[in-house]
């Protein structure tokens, strides 16, 4: 028969993209399976061996599948060299935590400011802003955002929020000392150092470009006028495969 080496620990996320699923759901193992594979079924085959590792904090799914594939490659030689012993070890997956991992569709990354908190945008964008950058709208025009950071930390942003009421999902402020656009979501905030609008620009530059006039005017108008809204793509669209190790 086949062998197949599965970038997650089995039964856990069966289908084309567990890497992306693993971050997304924030995931604190994962690991790579080595499987038989049966016929016209994905992911549902006899383990010949498997490998359980901790996802570390604030992991890409780009970082993971270079730590799984490196793992995975190391497992294979390892069944290869011994393969008649290997099969004869094998076993059935168990038939409890059994998820999936179905393809990811373009229309992912838009960011749903209304739905979204600010973690769940921070892990959207680690699961799969290497491959689709997140998406959102300012004024009619679509852009993707770049280079999300967590804000709870950054100096002086408590501060900012003080005398900020009436805050809406999508609302922009500009953070100074860190050079950054906050952005409001349904819970929380999420920082953003780069903005692609035409071209690609920091966060100083779209804030002088296209939000210093905002702030220029009554301060009661800038949550409607200066803000992100959310953008919707046909889920029709082209989707990420994810590749398998």
């Amino acid at each position: 028969g086949m062998l197949n080496v599965h970038p997650s620990y089995l039964p856990r996320w069966r289908g084309p993209a567990p890497i992306v699923h693993t971050v997304l759901h924030g995931d604190k193992v994962t690991g790579v399976t080595i499987m038989e594979i049966r016929p016209k079924r994905f992911d549902v085959g006899p383990i010949i061996k498997q490998e359980e590792i901790a996802v570390p904090p604030h992991c890409t799914a780009r970082e993971l599948e270079a730590m799984l594939s490196k793992m995975g490659a190391n497992m294979l030689i390892s069944v290869l060299k011994n393969l008649p012993e290997s099969l004869k070890n094998k076993r059935e997956q168990p038939k409890e935590g059994v998820t999936f991992a179905p393809k990811i569709s373009i229309a992912k990354s838009c960011i749903k400011w209304e739905e979204q908190t600010a973690a769940q945008v921070i892990q959207l964008h680690r699961a799969i802003g290497s491959m689709f950058p997140l998406q959102t709208l300012w004024k009619g025009s679509t852009v993707k955002l770049l280079d999300f950071v967590e804000v709870e930390d950054v100096p002086g942003f408590a501060d900012q929020l003080l005398n900020d009421h009436g805050a809406v999902p999508g609302s922009l402020l500009y953070h100074k000392v860190s050079q950054m656009l906050i952005a409001r979501c349904k819970e929380g905030w999420v920082g953003i150092k780069t903005v692609v609008l035409k071209k690609k620009l920091t966060a100083v530059d779209f804030y002088n470009g296209y939000m210093h006039s905002c702030f220029q005017k009554n301060s009661r108008t800038v949550h409607q006028e200066c803000r992100f809204q959310t953008l919707k793509l046909s889920t029709t669209k082209k989707t990420l495969k994810e590749r398998e190790i």
